[in-house]
């Protein structure tokens, strides 16, 4: 499966902004949510081919926003890679727990970034 849509979920209008333009330089289609109601509404109008998704956001955080989306028959073909500032292995085994099939660690390195996008594809 090749990626070229990507939806970035991130409360932080600097990370969305930086990832945008990174993934967009790239060649990827992006689309933005800021938190869990939008993501879904974003999936709804159109199935990315990939998930970047932050954890720390208000409301539903990103690890249950992940176990939601894995678990829904529609998207649980979606691969979902975590983004965040937590660095904490424990983190990192929580998130694939709820389906994640990535994590990735901010600041994002752009390089490590493209080679686990290209892990998936």
């Amino acid at each position: 499966m090749s990626i070229k849509k990507v939806l970035v979920v991130d409360d932080s209008k600097t990370e969305l902004m930086f990832l945008s333009d990174l993934l967009q330089k790239k060649g990827f289609q992006v689309r933005t949510a800021e938190n869990g109601e939008e993501a879904f509404r974003c999936l709804a109008l159109e199935k990315p081919d990939l998930i970047l998704m932050d954890v720390v956001m208000p409301g539903q955080n990103g690890f249950q926003l992940t176990r939601t989306i894995s678990r829904n028959p529609l998207y649980a073909d979606v691969p979902i890679i975590m983004c965040t500032s937590k660095n904490q292995e424990t983190d990192r085994v929580w998130g694939m727990r709820q389906g994640a099939r990535d994590y990735i660690t901010k600041p994002v390195d752009p390089a490590e970034l493209q080679a686990k996008i290209d892990a998936l594809g």
